[in-house]
């Protein structure tokens, strides 16, 4: 069996299966490797065996061979026990990010070239271009679906060793290229949320591994409205799972996580979406990735996105000496949240980015100084 150029990260889910289809319709020597991230953990939620089943089919329908890899200690170091060290400091951190950075472009390319590729592709919406002597990530051309924002912590090694064959391609598309090929996955349901948790109850999840403790929820001025089943299981912006009936004096209108004091065990809510204190004009992050391997420059404009499918936002970056960024909006940003990732873009091209660590909305700057 002659070696493959090129080994493709089979999900069991239709967009790797493009991926590989598109990639031996092109004459390359393919090969697919099904990756297994996360460990049965007795619940019975998790999916793993039935995607690798899908994904043994594909590699059997195009003819390639298939590769399987047992990758679950590795994530559970490489993101899980950050995961649940952010959650446990009151951030909300985003494992898909990691799980890029640790596993699929790290551990998963280390072992496609222990078999001999030279390459390694997946079914992420993501274009690679090359200026400047310089590899980039691009956006991919489906808007709605483009997933740079997850990959901005690729370098130039990953860079110049990635294909993304979908890149160019409209998911509307490519579900109708997967059913003519006869692809088994080519009307298989999207995977959504933390692959990890997957269908089951967030809640209940999380307090498997960090213990919950009731609290206080509070309005912005400190009246108490209700109480809470632990306060590293909200995120700012969040409106379901308050369960806060009728408040006396108060409209029946819904409620949104504005603040989280972990110090005190407060929740803070307010009723409306547009709360100012859920906007900020102003963040700081932690040291920044570039995808280049530098800056642009000490002080730049560029667009950004504070979470995943966001309209791009004007702003100014300003970059410390020690890599950490400071980034001012043009205007007001609703919920912009610490442990999520700030990522920027100069058009279709992926800059870089970083964890957020602050922002100046108004009660998050209270918290922080009644804890200094």
């Amino acid at each position: 069996m002659s070696t493959p150029r090129v080994i493709v990260g089979v999900s069991g889910g239709v967009d790797s299966s493009v991926a590989a289809l598109r990639l031996v319709q092109a004459g390359e020597s393919v090969a697919g490797l099904f990756m297994q991230n996360w460990a049965d953990d007795g619940s019975g939620e998790c999916r793993a065996e039935d995607d690798r089943r899908d994904a043994v089919a594909v590699c059997g329908r195009l003819g390639i061979p298939f590769h399987f890899r047992d990758f679950s200690a590795e994530y559970w170091q490489g993101v899980f026990e950050h995961f649940l060290a952010e959650y446990a400091a009151g951030r909300t951190p985003n494992p898909d990010v990691l799980c890029n950075r640790e596993v699929k472009f790290k551990h998963f390319l280390d072992a496609a070239r222990e078999l001999g590729a030279e390459k390694i592709a997946t079914g992420h919406y993501a274009r690679i271009g090359f200026h400047g002597g310089r590899w980039q990530l691009l956006r991919g051309i489906d808007r709605g679906k483009d997933q740079s924002y997850f990959l901005h912590q690729l370098g130039q090694d990953q860079l110049s060793a990635t294909l993304f064959p979908i890149g160019e391609m409209q998911k509307q598309d490519l579900r109708a290229v997967a059913r003519e090929a006869g692809l088994p996955t080519h009307d298989k349901k999207d995977s959504t949320g933390i692959c990890f948790i997957g269908e089951r109850d967030f809640r209940e999840f999380l307090g498997r591994y960090l213990p919950a403790r009731r609290g206080e929820m509070r309005d912005p001025q400190g009246q108490r409205i209700g109480e809470h089943p632990g306060v590293f299981y909200f995120t700012l912006g969040q409106r379901e799972g308050l369960q806060i009936g009728g408040v006396r004096g108060r409209p029946a209108a819904p409620w949104y996580v504005v603040g989280k004091d972990v110090v005190n065990n407060i929740l803070y809510v307010d009723q409306d979406t547009l709360s100012p204190y859920l906007q900020s004009n102003r963040l700081w992050s932690e040291p920044a990735h570039w995808t280049t391997g530098s800056a642009p420059s000490a002080h730049f404009a560029c667009t950004a996105q504070t979470r995943y499918r966001q309209t791009d936002e004007p702003c100014s970056v300003t970059v410390a000496d020690d890599g950490r960024l400071e980034v001012a909006f043009a205007r007001p940003q609703r919920a912009v949240t610490p442990g999520q990732s700030v990522v920027l873009y100069d058009g279709d091209v992926c800059l870089g980015g970083a964890v957020i660590a602050a922002t100046d909305a108004p009660l998050e700057r209270r918290i922080a100084e009644q804890a200094a």
